[in-house]
């Protein structure tokens, strides 16, 4: 009886769908979007809260972070919805938001630029307290198994705030290669702006990378780390490609030839040609081809060009009609990979697909995929299928954006979303008292605007489940490089 109920509702879905679909087109408002995508940024904040603070529910926390090592460790973001500081993915938080604004920030907005650039600061202030000791690196901050004890509003949080440092020789060439790639890549968005700072954050990325090559292996095979940043954010897929992701971002950001040689003669022992098809906070190797493509493109700098043949494979797999591609798609159209966070892959998916278009339009190229060639326009298509996918083109007819259109999710998993303000309730609410409010069946009481979840299964279903954590619970690496692609669309609305 439960699967026929399952049946009729997935038939009742499709065809909303479609109605939405022939209803609406693709009128989508990517302004909008953008905004909501930015913002979200303010909520996940960690430390003192500016005067300008939009988010106006939230309240400083964390005030006290790097206290066992007597340093100032304050600020920075939470990655997702708990209220711990991760290292490894707020950087490539950071890499992806400053790689938005390299690649599509002229064709944003000022004000929007602006705010942009305030959420790359917000991470790179702390990510340089991260790298203020010598021969050291600071890769997080909160004990999690304590913290995911806890439902608790941030700005109550009396877990234990652990710092967790890695001292050379003992290596951390994940977090510090992502951690150069992003004072590098975010060295270059600030470089008109605010020379100065600019200038800062690309010697300390030098610094980064320095440690991150000098002693290599990945942090969480530190003893005095692996219990906390594992199973949570432990390097599964080694830290081979963070090193040639830093020197990748520092040959962009400093055009010196030592930063080429050094791709070009590591790419094979560091694992560039396993070309392996993913890319996300664990996983660079699909965004380096791509990264690197651009100067083999626009450059004729073909000693690269394996990177380019590269990111051309994992492209070809991406495209259906492609003999190659080898992506599982949902039945409405939305990349799918098992594991949580879907939503992940697919905005990182089409940011990559929006980059490699804009590279060959300038040379008027596309790709061969055997049987079919893919041009920028097809790149393009596909990117903002998976866009229109999340603003509400989709089988539920939701949009995974918290905030955007009239229908979203209402309890997503997310502690200070989940909990009353402390501008609503400035009363203590300790670990357990929290409880009541997670398990609650209530919408949250504060609206995470532009918050983009974990995403529907692989059947396009979803459930507003506060307790699914892996279809609930938004993240910063979800967001980051949807700020560029819907700045592409916003700037491009014409697009079909």
């Amino acid at each position: 009886m439960r699967k026929m109920k399952a049946w009729w509702r997935r038939l009742f879905y499709v065809a909303v769908f479609e109605t939405v679909l022939i209803g609406m087109g693709s009128a989508h408002d990517y302004w909008d979007a953008l905004s909501k995508a930015i913002v979200f940024f303010e909520g996940q904040r960690s430390g003192f809260l500016p005067q300008d603070q939009r988010v106006s529910w939230r309240g400083n926390s964390g005030l006290s972070d790097g206290w066992n090592y007597n340093t100032d460790l304050t600020g920075g973001y939470y990655d997702a919805g708990d209220n711990v500081k991760f290292g490894f993915p707020m950087a490539f938080t950071t890499t992806m938001l400053a790689w938005s604004v390299l690649e599509f920030g002229d064709v944003m907005p000022p004000n929007e630029l602006r705010n942009a650039l305030l959420a790359i600061r917000w991470a790179t202030d702390y990510l340089l307290k991260t790298l203020s000791q010598p021969n050291r690196i600071f890769v997080q901050v909160g004990d999690p198994n304590s913290d995911h004890d806890c439902w608790e509003r941030p700005e109550d949080m009396d877990t234990a705030r652990t710092t967790y440092a890695i001292d050379a020789p003992n290596a951390a060439s994940d977090v510090a290669g992502e951690t150069a790639a992003a004072l590098a890549a975010s060295s270059m968005a600030f470089r008109s702006s605010d020379p100065g700072y600019s200038e800062t954050l690309l010697r300390n990325a030098i610094t980064a990378f320095e440690f991150a090559d000098n002693y290599r292996g990945a942090y969480s095979d530190n003893e005095n780390v692996k219990y906390n940043a594992c199973p949570y954010y432990c390097d599964f897929d080694g830290y081979q490609d963070e090193l040639l992701w830093g020197a990748a971002w520092l040959r962009r950001a400093t055009q010196e030839d030592n930063f080429l040689n050094y791709i070009e003669s590591n790419g094979k022992t560091l694992g560039a040609e396993d070309n392996i098809n993913e890319f996300g906070w664990d996983n660079k190797h699909a965004g380096l081809n791509v990264l690197l493509s651009k100067e083999v493109i626009e450059g004729n700098m073909y000693s690269l060009e394996s990177y380019k043949s590269s990111a051309e494979r994992f492209i070809c797999t991406l495209i259906p009609e492609s003999s190659s591609s080898n992506i599982e798609y949902t039945p409405g159209g939305l990349v799918y990979r098992p594991g949580g966070s879907n939503l992940q892959h697919a905005t990182s998916i089409a940011f990559l697909e929006l980059v490699y278009a804009n590279y060959l339009t300038h040379t008027s190229q596309a790709i061969n995929c055997g049987n079919v060639y893919v041009s920028a326009q097809t790149l393009r298509q596909h990117a903002k299928r998976q866009v229109d996918y999340i603003l509400g083109e989709n089988p539920m007819g939701l949009s995974y954006m918290v905030g955007y259109s009239n229908y979203y999710p209402q309890r997503i998993h997310h502690r200070a979303s989940s909990l009353p303000s402390i501008k609503d309730h400035p009363q203590f609410i300790a670990c357990k008292e929290g409880s009541i409010y997670f398990n609650s069946t209530n919408p949250n009481p504060n609206v995470l605007v532009g918050a983009i979840v974990g995403g529907p299964d692989e059947n396009d279903d979803y459930e507003d489940d506060r307790i699914d954590f892996r279809k609930s619970e938004p993240t910063t690496y979800i967001n980051a490089p949807f700020v560029g692609v819907l700045a592409y669309f916003a700037a491009n609305p014409s697009f079909s």
